[in-house]
């Protein structure tokens, strides 16, 4: 299992989060075909591709502005589990997660047990807004 998790622009605390079970593909950007779907102005429509790899996962950047990892441009590199992504050097922040079997296991036991009012509350949507205060159409890039 992989996650996503869109975290706050200035206290880097969870805003969102998107969980995958069996995706072996799963791609990030501002057009709607997209898995994870960031209205932003500078991420690309197209902007960034994880890529399964037998129980590895790999990154890829396809933005025009750049995908970036501890402030540096990368064009692909391998996951690490913790690692956080920004899409553009100004843009949203993406923290991954991977999931080993046996922790998937012991999360879905404990998510068994919460009540619905102990959930985490966090929107499982698949678009987020990152500015609305930008309008984009469909033929931006």
């Amino acid at each position: 299992m992989i996650t996503l998790t869109l975290l706050h622009p200035l206290q880097s605390v969870p805003v969102q989060s998107w969980p995958f079970e069996n995706e072996s593909l799963i791609r990030i950007g501002r057009s709607t075909d997209n898995e994870v779907i960031l209205y932003s102005a500078v991420v690309s429509r197209h902007h960034v591709e994880l890529r399964r790899n037998g129980s590895e996962w790999e990154i890829v950047s396809l933005g025009a502005n750049g995908t970036y990892i501890d402030g540096k441009r990368i064009t692909q590199m391998s996951v690490v589990d913790g690692m956080i992504i920004r899409l553009a050097s100004s843009g949203p922040k993406i923290q991954i997660h991977i999931d080993s079997e046996t922790s998937q296991s012991k999360a879905k036991a404990a998510l068994g047990k919460q009540s619905p009012s102990q959930s985490s509350g966090m929107d499982r949507a698949r678009d987020t807004f990152i500015n609305s205060h930008t309008t984009h159409t469909e033929n931006e890039n």
